[in-house]
């Protein structure tokens, strides 16, 4: 199974979106399942259930962050990188999907109670949400394994 299928049968075994996504990645950067479970917790649904940034993108800025982020305050470069590089996945996801925001991407106003029903009867978790969850997770692999941070994602 690739770590993308891996996360999607995470995804629909019941655990959001963005859980699924920095799940698949945490050991490797040295978060234990348990904790990566718990920080992606509240990112599900695009920021808490409010229907903004998908969760499975926010748990890329995660990742990203964890491959690229600073820990001194004062490294500028590395900052700038992080955010370069968070910049070029969420241009190579908008070119695929139109949008990175849930609300947008399920075409349901996910800060409602009448726009999650609509999602859930319409089945848009089950069908379009894992498709999310596997292309955040292959840009991801491009961007950490082939370190193509400088080129289109999609090639």
């Amino acid at each position: 199974m690739t770590r993308s299928e891996e996360a999607g049968a995470y995804f629909l075994s019941g655990f959001s979106c963005s859980q699924a996504v920095l799940y698949v990645f945490a050991e490797e950067f040295g978060l234990s399942k348990e904790t990566a479970l718990k920080l992606a917790e509240s990112f599900g649904g695009g920021m808490g259930g409010m229907g903004k940034t998908c969760g499975a993108v926010t748990a890329a800025f995660m990742v990203i962050g964890l491959k690229h982020g600073r820990v001194d305050a004062g490294d500028a470069s590395k900052k700038e990188e992080t955010r370069r590089v968070v910049k070029m996945f969420c241009e190579e996801f908008t070119k695929i999907y139109g949008s990175i925001n849930c609300s947008e991407l399920l075409e349901c106003d996910m800060d409602t109670a009448s726009g999650k029903k609509q999602a859930k009867d319409n089945g848009l978790f089950v069908m379009l949400c894992p498709k999310y969850v596997n292309t955040a997770v292959s840009l991801l692999e491009k961007i950490i394994y082939l370190g193509i941070e400088g080129t289109d994602l999609k090639s």
